[in-house]
């Protein structure tokens, strides 16, 4: 089975930029190390300088991981990324209520754009099943 392109270097070190808070993380499916560096700041930016060149491993790995479709997880995580408050990677991927509850409550105060830096790699692996199941 040949392996699918899910996840982007491009993406990875664009997020990476923010990585002192962990987001390249997160999107490469790496969530306790994604909120060790939240909480650390990239492990004192030691952790984030180190991973400058560890991306290319992390993107191989999260290609293997998860599955492709219609829905993109580069848009998705660009979209949670910069406007995951408004709720706008919620829109995207098709869930207009929790999208619009995101509008009007900021990201549910924050804690549903925590809850989704935590799964959203498998919200869309799930979304992209069903579509491709239906």
């Amino acid at each position: 089975m040949q392996q699918q392109d899910t996840h982007s270097k491009v993406i990875g070190y664009l997020l990476w930029i923010f990585g002192f808070m962990g987001a390249h993380r997160f999107y490469y499916g790496r969530q306790l190390t994604g909120t060790l560096w939240f909480f650390t700041l990239g492990l004192f930016f030691i952790g984030w300088i180190i991973d400058l060149f560890l991306i290319p491993g992390m993107d191989d790995a999260a290609d293997e991981k998860y599955e492709g479709g219609n829905i993109d997880y580069n848009i998705a995580w660009i979209l949670l990324t910069f406007l995951g408050i408004f709720g706008i990677h919620r829109f995207y991927m098709g869930k207009v209520i929790t999208g619009i509850l995101y509008l009007l409550t900021a990201g549910l105060f924050g804690l549903g754009i925590l809850y989704d830096f935590w799964t959203l790699n498998g919200q869309i692996a799930e979304k992209n099943r069903l579509n491709r199941a239906a």
